[in-house]
């Protein structure tokens, strides 16, 4: 590819670099790859990430960063606590679901990645679980949930949610009775919450 006279940036890079492992997948992706993408230098790309695996760390953290990001604004609503929390977890489950089946080559190479990417699956599980943690303690604030540790609540809650949003539980997410099954966890959940 001839170079490029777009301005090389980190946001180029992982662009790049996604559609690269959705072509290659993980095991054949490589810098020299991303590079040629971009027309550029296998060099220029190592100036914005100094390895290959903080470049996979980066485009992992940036897939994971799009959840987040759509569950933060669930959690800024002025809306009651048990429709925001009802409502983040429907959004979670429907986006890891989404991610699933509208590309699978690329959902599986992604889980390859979070495997490889401990420390952004944590640090996403991390800032979920603070999202969480909020709209418990909101919750208790208005008088709606009686529990009284938010942030143990939030961890149990996620927890026990895992085979909705979990990548290893991604084949059972479009299985018949699945949307159902959901709704009744979440509403014994709920009542929990309650009581």
């Amino acid at each position: 590819m001839p170079p490029t006279t777009e301005t090389l940036t980190a946001e180029r890079i992982l662009e790049a670099t996604e559609e690269v492992l959705r072509r290659h997948g993980p095991a054949k992706a490589t810098v020299v790859d991303v590079a040629r993408a971009l027309g550029v230098s296998h060099g220029s790309v190592y100036r914005y990430f100094r390895t290959k695996a903080a470049l996979r760390e980066a485009v992992t953290k940036r897939w994971l960063d799009r959840t987040t990001e759509v569950l933060a604004a669930i959690v800024e609503e002025d809306r009651a606590p048990e429709a925001r929390l009802r409502d983040w977890f429907a959004a979670l489950f429907e986006a890891k679901r989404r991610k699933a089946g509208d590309d699978p080559e690329l959902f599986a190479t992604y889980s390859v990645l979070a495997g490889e990417s401990v420390e952004a699956v944590v640090e996403h599980i991390t800032e979920l679980t603070d999202q969480l943690t909020r709209v418990v303690q909101d919750g208790i604030d208005a008088g709606t949930f009686t529990v009284t540790a938010p942030a143990t609540t939030a961890l149990a809650l996620f927890q026990a949610t895992a085979r909705f949003h979990d990548p290893g539980y991604a084949g059972e997410w479009e299985k018949p009775g699945a949307e159902e099954e959901f709704t009744a966890l979440l509403d014994l959940l709920v009542r929990g919450l309650k009581a």
